[in-house]
């Protein structure tokens, strides 16, 4: 399903449709129904980009992401559309390399109304002043609470940060840590790493522990060696801000190690594909805190996913990232219904209709959502999952959602007040 983006637009009337750069200006005019259109909408469309991994660490829950994605927009394209139009997706690669990146944007951006989907910490760093002057409204598949200083990012779900603060409540809620303990945490060098680290050390502050902080790359994955040493200084849990290869090493060297202490992760640190893996037999240790369910779990809506999923044939296992795709479309849905009722479907108008959003229902694939605060996490709850083979998804949930206090209390970085 996925299309291939043209370079340039391909007649006058395409060009026409571009749009203007430069201070987020952009052609509008009266469509069908009143509703003034800009970039990416037509009497008869509504065209949203995705910009995804499909060749890079991250491949396999982006791909999951878009699938969720796919599936809901033939759903409500088989309900009517939104405001009249059919919904469509533009859709590339980036291989998670910013650079890829950079170049791909200025040949999606004047296609689209907005983005239902950018992966990755370090592609929207590359690519947020762009999104900001161009006035398009993202939702990320990255979770760190810095990108919430642009106004145009809707993070659907909670942050990395408050992710490693509520899994660190539920460890010492289940007598795993308690106060004064050390704790190691092994996370990527960039925004997603330092992001779940702010957590830890957030959580840490408030009970006393002994963080020990290692840096790593992306592409680093024999992690032995910092078990090892995690073990010399008496770890009583590991903290993973990392990829799922990364995660892998670290069951697998907790396990041969004898060390056998919890390991809290976040969101993206899982993959199904490591049931397949020679950690396969230690994943048995690892905690994953998300505010979307996993695939497995059983909920109405989820179950219809599941079912939507099996239909559609798709050759890849599912994941996590499918109800997560599917919830983000919902959350894009509700949004521009507000616009097409606000008749702006502009991105301007498409921006207002996100901040009128307080309240965004997905069925409970992802917690319960508030976007007009700006500058603070959507939400604070979280579940929390662990691995299970047998089921679909390869995770089930241990935890409904909830709130710590410590997340309660938490001010992220570019919330006011």
């Amino acid at each position: 399903m996925k299309r291939i983006l043209a370079l340039a637009c391909a007649s006058a009337l395409a060009l026409a449709a571009c749009g203007t750069k430069g201070g987020g200006s952009e052609e509008t005019g009266e469509g069908a129904g009143g509703v003034q259109a800009g970039v990416g909408v037509t009497d008869s469309d509504i065209t949203l980009g995705v910009m995804t991994d499909q060749t890079g660490p991250f491949k396999n829950l982006s791909t999951g992401i878009t699938h969720g994605n796919e599936l809901w927009v033939k759903d409500v394209n088989a309900s009517g559309g939104v405001c009249g139009r059919d919904v469509k997706l533009e859709i590339v690669d980036h291989g998670y390399k910013a650079d890829t990146a950079k170049t791909l944007y200025p040949q999606i951006e004047p296609k689209v109304a907005g983005f239902v989907q950018v992966v990755g910490s370090p592609i929207m760093a590359a690519l947020s002043s762009d999104l900001e002057s161009d006035e398009a409204t993202v939702t990320p598949a990255s979770w760190s609470s810095e990108l919430l200083g642009n106004p145009y990012v809707m993070v659907v779900g909670t942050t990395y940060d408050v992710e490693m603060i509520d899994g660190l409540s539920y460890l010492q809620e289940q007598g795993k840590i308690k106060d004064g303990d050390t704790v190691g945490h092994i996370y990527i060098d960039g925004e997603y790493g330092a992001n779940g680290l702010r957590g830890s050390r957030y959580y840490a502050e408030q009970h006393n522990l002994n963080l020990r902080e290692v840096k790593i790359t992306s592409s680093d994955t024999d992690l032995t060696n910092i078990v090892t040493g995690f073990k010399g200084a008496g770890v009583k849990a590991i903290l993973l801000t990392t990829t799922p290869t990364q995660t892998g090493s670290v069951a697998a060297a907790n396990e041969a190690l004898g060390l056998n202490v919890p390991i809290l992760g976040n969101n993206p640190t899982f993959d199904p594909l490591l049931h397949d893996s020679p950690a396969a037999g230690a994943l048995d240790k690892l905690y994953v805190v998300a505010s979307s369910v996993p695939f497995s779990a059983d909920i109405p809506k989820m179950k219809e996913v599941a079912g939507k999923y099996e239909k559609a044939g798709y050759s890849e296992p599912p994941n996590a990232g499918v109800p997560y795709g599917y919830a983000v479309a919902e959350v894009w849905g509700a949004v521009l219904r507000k616009a097409c009722e606000n008749k702006d479907l502009t991105r301007a108008g498409i921006h207002k209709a996100l901040q009128e959003t307080t309240s965004a229902d997905t069925g409970d694939l992802v917690a319960k959502l508030d976007f007009s605060q700006p500058g603070a996490p959507a939400t604070r709850q979280v579940y929390v999952a662990q691995p299970d083979a047998s089921v679909p998804g390869g995770m089930k949930y241990v935890k409904p959602l909830f709130e710590s206090p410590e997340a309660k209390e938490y001010q992220a970085p570019h919330q006011g007040g």
